[in-house]
């Protein structure tokens, strides 16, 4: 197992999820993304609520798994200039709830969302490319009579 997918796993399994152990790396980072997005709106219903205790945790849990998680899969050494871009990525969003939760701040939890969403979308694009194609068992061909196109 690679660190990438050991460090994605330790991540997530805080989160208990049983398919975590099956999981591709690929599949490994959506469910990251999957888990930030999930705690972003939560947040954001905490905020429609007034309810300041579950923003917090919320947003909390979200950071966590962005920086505990996402950004600690990031391989900067061989990743190059895409890792380096994920990580300022990363931090921005990081930023973003942070200021939603002292500002109780709607529009900076929709951006958050916006972009874990979208790069969400980007790793899904690449998990379906990395994906092997399905194997379609062939049936024998039908036992038909010859005919012959031929003159007689």
């Amino acid at each position: 197992m690679t660190a990438l997918v050991e460090r994605a796993l330790k991540s997530y399994s805080a989160l208990e999820v049983t398919t975590v152990e099956s999981a591709s790396p690929q599949q490994l980072i959506i469910m990251l993304y999957d888990g930030a997005l999930k705690s972003v709106f939560a947040a954001k219903a905490a905020i429609a609520r007034g309810d300041v205790a579950a923003r917090g945790a919320a947003l909390s849990k979200a950071i966590s798994i962005i920086d505990e998680g996402l950004r600690a899969a990031l391989n900067l050494q061989t990743g190059g200039e895409i890792a380096q871009n994920l990580m300022a990525l990363y931090d921005y969003i990081s930023t973003r709830l942070l200021h939603a939760n002292v500002k109780a701040d709607v529009q900076s939890v929709d951006e958050a969302a916006r972009l874990l969403g979208e790069l969400k979308q980007a790793w899904e694009v690449l998990e379906q490319r990395e994906r092997p194609p399905a194997v379609v068992p062939m049936e024998p061909p039908e036992r038909r009579p010859s005919v012959s196109l031929g003159k007689a």
